[in-house]
């Protein structure tokens, strides 16, 4: 897989942003026109899920110039990882741990599936976590070859080689060649098999989770930053790759995460096939940047339609909620940010809208941050699959740092945000919320109840927030 040697590359220049303010669009991604979409009943059944991902761990080595091909985790670095996942997360319900892009993903059996990454076998690896009750996410893409072109694809006549673009296929830009990946074209025959083969793999593997990079670049071939990188393979060929993805994902009862998705036309197609979908850029350095301030009210119509986590999760929670698909601020890198009021501040923007805290901290370097990671009382929002939204998804709207939502069990949650560089004094009348009567009110960062009232008053600090349980 020639491809891993660039895939850094590719996620630092999916972060970067071009000079040029004529990108920049107030306005949701356009819309083209769709074949129908099937039905697929039942798929948003997931709660956010939460887990560690080796995301810093490879990011730090590829800053300190590790080259991709060079980089691995030993099977004694694996062990420590998952010890200290299983000893100190585990109990607070992050039940997973899961690889990515950086270290070279090799297929290595007659399947012509993925089954190492890196050094490490994906078999053993499910091994040690299973071992210790976690569950195993891989980074991968149904729509990428790893195999041999001469590789049969089960219970058909087709090879491998032959789900790859012909001259003869419809393309967005014919004159151009695909940059790192080999795609399977979803129209070819053997392309359902191939991927419901995928996905039947990972599952007789034991993989509970894939996420899936790159989906911009199957779809129009087109990068905000980069350019043309490739043929893109059109807006049905995508609707019907995600139509093939949902049915075999499940099928057997594997989570799906869409990763670098344009999100056109509202995000219509992933919002109907993804379990979980990313609606911000890569985190790279992570810390106060990526959480609230980079591109603060800025939109672009292409991915990445929204460049920091509050944003993104602004502007896309109209698609948000219960039994719909979950919005993915990207991981969290706990040590990267300025103070506790940041690190509440980004858990509790994940929480309240609904999406996976995914923890990017490592063993040894997270330190007394584990405590922010670990607050039950926050927790339970997640336990509950609670979605929260914003008085508002206007960008440039300061309501839009009010959240609130309601529980299973008729309590409310109401998230105060101040993403200021300054400290602010707010009230939330309850009524204006359309919540009427007193409430018993508890401050779930301080599990600390304050008597009962028909508002909240707080001093916010700056980059913080207060996150309250209303109860009768």
């Amino acid at each position: 897989m020639k491809y891993m040697t660039n895939l850094i590359a590719a996620f630092a220049l999916a972060t970067m942003l071009g000079s040029c303010d004529d990108d920049i669009e107030m306005r949701r991604p356009p819309k083209f026109e769709l074949p129908e979409l099937p039905e697929i009943e039942n798929i948003h059944t997931f709660k956010a899920p939460l887990y560690w991902s080796v995301y810093e761990y490879c990011y730090e080595q590829e800053q300190a110039g590790v080259a991709n091909s060079d980089m691995d985790i030993s099977p004694d670095e694996w062990d420590k990882i998952i010890d200290w996942v299983a000893t100190d997360l585990k109990p607070y319900g992050y039940d997973m741990v899961c690889t990515d892009g950086f270290i070279p993903m090799l297929a290595k059996d007659a399947s012509g599936y993925m089954t190492h990454y890196g050094s490490m076998s994906l078999k053993d690896l499910v091994a040690k976590c299973k071992a210790k009750g976690l569950k195993v996410g891989v980074y991968d893409n149904p729509l990428w070859l790893h195999g041999n072109d001469n590789t049969k694809i089960a219970g058909t006549d087709y090879t491998f080689g032959s789900l790859r673009y012909t001259g003869a296929d419809p393309v967005v830009n014919p004159k151009a060649d695909d940059m790192w990946f080999g795609w399977v074209v979803a129209s070819h025959a053997g392309a359902k098999e191939y991927i419901d083969g995928f996905f039947k793999h990972y599952h007789d593997l034991g993989i509970d989770y894939i996420r899936m990079d790159f989906l911009s670049w199957y779809e129009d071939g087109k990068d905000r930053n980069i350019g043309v990188v490739g043929h893109g393979y059109g807006r049905a060929s995508y609707a019907r790759a995600l139509n093939y993805i949902a049915e075999s994902a499940q099928k057997y009862g594997i989570f799906t995460s869409l990763v670098m998705p344009h999100l056109y036309d509202d995000a219509v197609v992933e919002a109907k096939y993804g379990n979980m979908v990313r609606i911000v850029a890569d985190t790279a350095g992570g810390g106060w940047w990526h959480c609230s301030a980079q591109d603060r009210g800025k939109i672009y119509p292409t991915w990445p339609n929204c460049m920091n986590m509050f944003d993104g999760f602004t502007y896309w929670s109209h698609i948000a909620g219960k039994d719909k698909v979950i919005l993915d601020g990207d991981f969290i890198r706990l040590n990267k940010f300025s103070t506790d009021a940041e690190k509440e501040f980004v858990i509790s923007l994940q929480l309240m809208a609904g999406g996976p805290v995914t923890v990017s901290d490592q063993y040894h370097n997270i330190g007394d941050n584990l405590k922010f990671y670990t607050n039950t009382e926050m927790l339970t929002l997640n336990t509950d699959r609670f979605v929260g939204k914003p008085l508002t998804d206007n960008l440039i709207d300061a309501n839009n740092q009010i959240w609130y939502g309601q529980m299973t069990n008729g309590d409310y949650v109401l998230g105060i945000f101040n993403r200021d560089d300054n400290a602010k004094s707010v009230t939330v009348n309850f009524a204006d919320l359309g919540i009427s009567g007193s409430y018993n009110i508890r401050d779930l960062w301080r599990h600390a109840d304050e008597g009962a009232a028909t508002s909240v008053s707080a001093n916010i600090p700056a980059h913080g927030c207060k996150i309250v349980k209303l109860s009768k």
